[in-house]
């Protein structure tokens, strides 16, 4: 304990000489070890990878998700107007296998699904 402190002295004291002698490195070499190399070539490799991507980013998915996007949209607008072609839903026919309800939902009028759209779905009431 006590040669550590006679060793830390002179840098407490602020001697810049002997500063220099105790904080050199004895051990690593000048012209730079194999770890130095392959934490540049990680970072050189970071940078291309991160590049890469963002490039795959802004000139592959983006335009990907706008084209994509056009395209749900014409098909929204061509199914809506194939349904509008197609007899009230009043008319149309009722399967025994459709809508149905071995007890009651717990919302709304408990008959109609967590996702019912009335302008969709359709159930004929009892007569």
């Amino acid at each position: 304990m006590l040669s550590r402190a006679l060793i830390r002295a002179p840098l407490r004291a602020g001697n810049p000489a002997a500063r220099q002698i105790l904080l050199r490195r004895n051990y690593a070499s000048q012209a730079g070890s194999t770890f130095t190399k392959e934490r540049e070539a990680v970072k050189a490799h970071a940078a291309q990878s991160s590049e890469l991507w963002r490039k795959l980013s802004l000139y592959v998915a983006i335009p990907a998700l706008i084209l994509s996007s056009i395209n749900a949209y014409n098909l929204w607008n061509e199914h809506w107007e194939h349904e509008s072609h197609l007899p009230p839903q009043e008319e149309r026919p009722q399967y025994p296998y459709l809508n149905i309800r071995v007890k009651r939902f717990p919302w709304g009028d408990g008959d109609k699904t967590l996702f019912w759209n009335d302008n969709v779905n359709y159930k004929k009431s009892d007569e």
